[in-house]
């Protein structure tokens, strides 16, 4: 596909960078900052799906790096530097446009898109025995009643997935011997057969 140049003019030097659209710094024409990611916008309740869709819809646009924390600040007197502002500052409008009113005002001060999320990380993202005990107990208390078969799967589903969201040994990555981790998931699976 094509290159995007982006030309930088100092002192009568002018300076070309090149990005091409699979660089975290290309922006398609498509881009706006009135664009919206997700349907839903997240008002402080259901984070973990709400946040799995941004996360979806920034790695299709190939900016994940900027919440990450890969896609770093360049030095002010670097060429790319005002690149990087435009793209995070976009970011940082993409997920405004995901926010509920309040949560989105309590937030407005981030200067990068990666402050932006920690925020919501550390306030939303934090698992804990409340959520896990609201996520058990309606899992205990679902039933199939009137619904279809593939309905109450999807209900049935959804709660697995979100809790697995919440449970930390699940989310584990490292490779052990005594296939601790394997046993584990097993046994979650026997679990939800009962």
């Amino acid at each position: 596909m094509g290159d995007t140049t982006i030309t930088a003019e100092t002192s009568n030097v002018t300076k070309a960078v090149s990005y091409n659209v699979n660089h975290p710094y290309h922006l398609d024409n498509s881009d706006s900052l009135g664009m919206t990611l997700v349907k839903t916008l997240f008002d402080g309740r259901g984070y973990p799906g709400w946040r799995r869709s941004i996360l979806l819809s920034l790695s299709a646009k190939k900016k994940l790096g900027f919440i990450n924390g890969v896609c770093q600040s360049p030095d002010l007197n670097s060429p790319e530097h005002e690149q990087w502002s435009c793209v995070n500052d976009m970011v940082i409008s993409w997920i405004f446009n995901a926010l509920s009113k309040d949560i989105a005002d309590s937030v407005i001060y981030s200067k990068t898109a990666k402050e932006l999320w920690d925020s919501l990380e550390q306030r939303f993202g934090r698992s804990n025995g409340a959520k896990l005990y609201h996520l058990q107990k309606e899992l205990s208390r679902l039933v199939q009643g009137n619904s279809d078969i593939a309905g109450y799967f999807t209900k049935l589903k959804r709660l697995w997935d979100e809790l697995d969201t919440l449970n930390v040994i699940i989310c584990c990555s490292c490779v052990c011997v005594c296939k601790g981790k394997a046993k584990l998931t097993k046994s979650l699976e026997d679990q939800r057969l009962i």
